[in-house]
């Protein structure tokens, strides 16, 4: 595989622009933008065995845990789409765990990371555009609480990728069209 193929995590808080500059980004680069949400999804409708078993967990309310996460994604990164053009994920992995598991299901299927980017919007800007949105869960304390959970699992992430080399931050204040010229400009970078 040449390394022109490109591998990502993007990692950022809540209401940073993530979800929005991801889309571009996979666009851009001709990649599957592949959140955890929709791993899920797409196992539970294929009926596989460990889709049936996140759809139980799910279905009680409760968490989806490493151990079908894991494979749940090892699964899909295998799939041609992926092996040929490339993968931006997004909410995997959220623990120092999950990455470690990332790194070996990529190990396996004789691949890489490109890169790691932590999308910077600072606490009170994130706050505010999550407010902004307007959405019945969005409450001040709800938000409070999510940032903090973010804050609590990802610094050890953060760490983790910062020590193989693979971690870039990017400031993700500005207008959508200047943070993605930031971000475009560390992934071509990269991939060079």
């Amino acid at each position: 595989m040449s390394s022109s193929v490109l591998r990502m995590v993007i990692l950022g808080r809540q209401g940073s622009g993530k979800g929005t500059q991801s889309l571009r980004i996979a666009e851009q680069f001709g990649c599957v933008h592949l959140s955890t949400g929709d791993v899920l999804r797409a196992a539970v409708d294929a009926g596989t065995e460990l889709g049936q078993q996140a759809a139980g967990i799910m279905n009680a309310g409760g968490l989806v845990g490493d151990d079908i996460m894991i494979p749940l994604v090892a699964e899909r990164l295998a799939q041609d789409d992926i092996m040929a053009g490339g993968v931006l994920l997004d909410g995997f992995p959220r623990t120092a765990e999950q990455a470690n598991g990332l790194e070996a299901m990529l190990a396996e299927l004789e691949q890489q990371l490109t890169v790691a980017i932590n999308l910077d919007v600072p606490v009170e800007e994130v706050t505010q555009r999550m407010m902004a949105r307007g959405r019945e869960d969005d409450t001040e304390d709800a938000i409070t609480r999510r940032l903090g959970l973010y804050e609590e699992q990802t610094a050890p992430l953060l760490d983790w990728f910062a020590e193989r080399g693979l971690l870039a931050t990017v400031d993700g204040l500005g207008e959508e069209d200047e943070v993605f010229a930031r971000l475009r400009g560390v992934i071509d970078e990269r991939l060079a």
